[in-house]
């Protein structure tokens, strides 16, 4: 056999994320994705392209792609860059589950492309079957597709390593906690006291974490919280108390776990707190569940008991988070 047809393993990085419309007009589709074909009320529909556009989406697609679409494309760019700086030339490429550019679109093209062994990475770090669990599976069914069309099988199928978890990846940590620390003081200092953290990442349905085989995600929420934390009070002497609840429960379907969001606004306020910084350590950049669900009716969830909400910048395009990246990928070597 000749080296042409035994070509040399080609290894990519594939950062794979949820996806999000690029227009208000197309919701009822990119739900219809999300739930797996099945549809919901026009009731869903119109009260999620209501929260869309709040943060800014319109009828028809805009001059620049939504927020999660283009923080998850520099996200990319960043990696690329840091793989080179650090000796590793491997290509990077971005798909979503539920919207394009879809996975099973970028597969192909990492075919085409001569790409033989795919590490794929969410951008999700802690590991659930609903959430990292889905996207597996949407690899492996893009990976079978691709197989099957190329009839001829001219092109070689790639191999895939699947990086189920990195939540306490101490870079992403360090990430984290240090936009806490920039916003911790100010926050204090214009609420005029020493105020609590709560933690938050995306809640899952209660099937998840009941089903015979445990579901990590609440226990790795939960402990990349913890950690963020004590890196963050290493450096802010005054942070002492710190809180959890999961948000951006489903509109529709069975019960969601929690506490939820409300919830704990409700019981911080009975315990006498004026305000609250509130942190999301499952979502690595802005979109709905942050532009609306935190600084929309969170914060005015918050007002109605009294209190004052603040944000931390999301980690967006932190050099940090692409260290914590980099240094993911470069351990599947």
């Amino acid at each position: 056999m000749n080296a042409a047809s035994n070509p040399p393993q080609r290894t990519a990085v594939l950062l794979l994320a949820h996806g999000t419309p690029n227009a208000l007009g197309e919701m009822a589709e990119y739900l219809g994705k999300v739930t797996g074909g099945r549809a919901l009320p026009p009731q869903v529909v119109a009260e999620l392209q209501h929260r869309y556009a709040q943060i800014g989406l319109g009828e028809t697609p805009g001059p620049e792609p939504p927020p999660l679409t283009r923080w998850t494309l520099a996200q990319a760019r960043q990696l690329a860059d840091a793989l080179a700086a650090s000796g590793y030339s491997l290509p990077v490429y971005a798909a979503m589950r539920n919207w394009h550019p879809y996975i099973a679109d970028v597969v192909a093209q990492m075919r085409a492309d001569g790409i033989t062994h795919i590490l794929a990475l969410c951008l999700a770090p802690q590991s659930s079957s609903t959430s990292t669990g889905l996207y597996r599976r949407a690899l492996t069914s893009a990976l079978e597709v691709n197989s099957a069309d190329d009839s001829a099988q001219t092109i070689p199928k790639p191999t895939a390593t699947f990086i189920e978890s990195w939540s306490d990846e101490p870079a992403l940590i360090e990430a984290f906690a240090q936009r806490l620390v920039a916003a911790y003081p100010s926050a204090c200092a214009e609420s005029g006291a020493e105020l609590p953290v709560l933690f938050t990442a995306h809640s899952v349905p209660c099937r998840t974490v009941s089903n015979s085989a445990p579901d990590p995600y609440p226990v790795e929420a939960k402990r990349t919280a913890a950690l963020v934390f004590d890196a963050a009070a290493r450096q802010l002497p005054t942070l002492r108390n710190w809180f959890f609840a999961f948000q951006s429960q489903g509109v529709a379907g069975g019960p969601w776990i929690g506490p939820t969001v409300e919830e704990t606004l409700a019981a911080l306020a009975a315990e006498g707190h004026c305000g609250v910084i509130l942190q999301p350590i499952g979502f690595l950049s802005d979109h709905v569940e942050i532009l609306y669900d935190i600084d929309i009716a969170f914060a005015q969830t918050a007002r109605s008991l009294g209190l004052r909400l603040y944000r931390p910048e999301s980690l967006n395009a932190s050099p940090l988070l692409t260290e914590a990246l980099r240094n993911v990928v470069i351990r599947q070597k």
